[in-house]
């Protein structure tokens, strides 16, 4: 089960995420500063011990000089001025001993010491010692200061970068209020108008022409389904109303079984006709929904041809024409269908064709691995117009609309129908009486058609 997430605002997070990385980033800079200066101290710390501490072996080597304790005191706390942080504590080898300046009984704050041995020139041969202390209260006074100065700068940098992230943001987004104002302006009653993409930067620009080839998708399949809708209904509208004057005029008086047989033939004749145009109709929208046949299926046209002209035999003698069949090819298809498309352009052709004439079924093969199957008939030359409307649903040429309450203008376009499901494509053209209308099927794979 998916779970469903509340809108966010993407200008909110953006500003928030680089207000994040800007912490981030000023906080670790900042970090390193203190870690730098902490370090330059601790070391300028120790390399003032380790000098003051040579300077006390230097002093206590000369103590047997001094004529006296006083005299060494004072000598060590001359040593000590101009170095309030230093403190001292000696233990001579002759036992006496010395303390100055800060010591960790009388500091409050944190000390830090250097223990070593000393050895005079005038004593005898055991060793004395000292220890050095140096407060280091105001390095850590500057460190904490430096602390608040670098806490202050990395948050108020912060602060000031998610301030002017976002107005840049902002400023970045405008461009994508302006489209949605312009999709906002958009009305479903004229789908004609287009999103101007020019003031919109590179990564949106895709979308902008997605959703303008969306826009004319919808307006040519909006119409379509307009004309279709009104042509549904003129094409229904006629048997339902001859079906009504004939039930009206059928209960006006008392009729005979014959005379009730005769219209209720009459009536069926009309509701076959709904019915076909129904089923027709429901064939062309699973194809709009784009159901594609399995191409595995090896169809010999020569011999799907011979089948279905078996069945226009009476009606072709009957017109007086001759139907032949001419070439040869093998594509990948069904055979129902492909026997459905051929059936419907030898219709067509033999209401057109001029009595007397030839029609001829033409097969083969064409260019980029596909066959042709074409109907080509003798008659009327067709208007240039006319040959790019004869797929349309429910649409007949002036000529044949003496026929029209028996072929409703389905036939081509489901012929149009079955070459989209098979992957392939109808053609028509009219020149001096001769007009040839067909499709082009995928063929069938050489080694197909060399293991049959």
């Amino acid at each position: 089960m998916s779970r469903s997430t509340s809108p966010h605002s993407l200008t909110r997070r953006l500003s928030i995420w680089l207000a994040l990385q800007a912490f981030a980033v000023l906080g670790l800079v900042c970090g390193l500063v203190y870690a730098a200066t902490a370090l330059t101290l601790s070391e300028r710390q120790d390399a003032t011990l380790v000098e003051k501490k040579a300077m006390v072996r230097h002093m206590v080597g000369k103590a047997a000089e001094l004529p006296s304790s006083a005299e060494l005191v004072h000598t060590l706390n001359d040593f000590l001025i101009g170095h309030e942080e230093l403190g001292l504590t000696l233990q001579l080898p002759d036992g006496r001993r010395f303390s100055a300046g800060v010591l960790p009984d009388h500091s409050e704050h944190p000390i830090k010491r250097i223990d070593f041995g000393i050895e005079g020139e005038a004593t005898g041969s055991t060793p004395g010692s000292a220890t050095l202390y140096m407060d280091t209260a105001s390095d850590a006074l500057l460190l904490r200061r430096l602390a608040w100065i670098l806490a202050v700068a990395a948050v108020g940098g912060a602060v000031l970068a998610s301030l002017g992230s976002a107005v840049l943001v902002r400023r970045a987004m405008s461009p994508l209020k302006l489209l949605i104002r312009q999709v906002q302006a958009l009305q479903a009653e004229d789908l004609r108008d287009r999103l101007d993409g020019s003031a919109q930067p590179l990564e949106l620009q895709p979308l902008v022409e997605q959703f303008n080839a969306l826009l004319l998708r919808l307006d040519s399949a909006y119409q379509h389904l307009e004309a279709f809708n009104a042509d549904v209904a003129h094409e229904l509208n006629t048997p339902l109303a001859m079906l009504v004057s004939s039930c009206q005029l059928g209960l006006q008086r008392s009729r005979s079984p014959e005379e009730l047989r005769e219209i209720l033939a009459a009536n069926l004749e009309d509701l076959d006709r709904m019915t076909g145009i129904v089923r027709d109709m429901l064939f062309l929208a699973q194809a709009d929904r784009g159901n594609r046949v399995s191409q595995g299926g090896m169809v010999d046209l020569t011999v799907l041809s011979r089948e279905v002209l078996d069945f226009y035999e009476a009606v072709s003698l009957e017109a007086g024409l001759e139907v032949r069949i001419d070439g040869h090819a093998v594509v990948s298809g069904d055979p129902g269908l492909l026997q459905r498309a051929l059936s419907n352009l030898l219709s067509n052709a033999v209401r057109h064709a001029r009595p007397g004439s030839q029609v001829v079924v033409r097969i083969a093969s064409a260019a980029n691995r596909r066959s042709l199957l074409a109907v080509e008939n003798q008659g009327d030359a067709l208007a240039e117009h006319e040959v790019g409307r004869v797929f349309e649903r429910f649409y007949r040429a002036d000529s044949a609309r003496r026929d029209g309450g028996t072929h409703h203008g389905l036939g081509l376009a489901i012929v149009d129908a079955i070459a989209r499901m098979h992957g392939g494509q109808t053609f028509a053209h009219s020149v001096d009486g001769v007009t040839t209308i067909g499709l082009l099927l995928p063929s069938a794979p050489p080694e197909t058609r060399l293991g049959a």
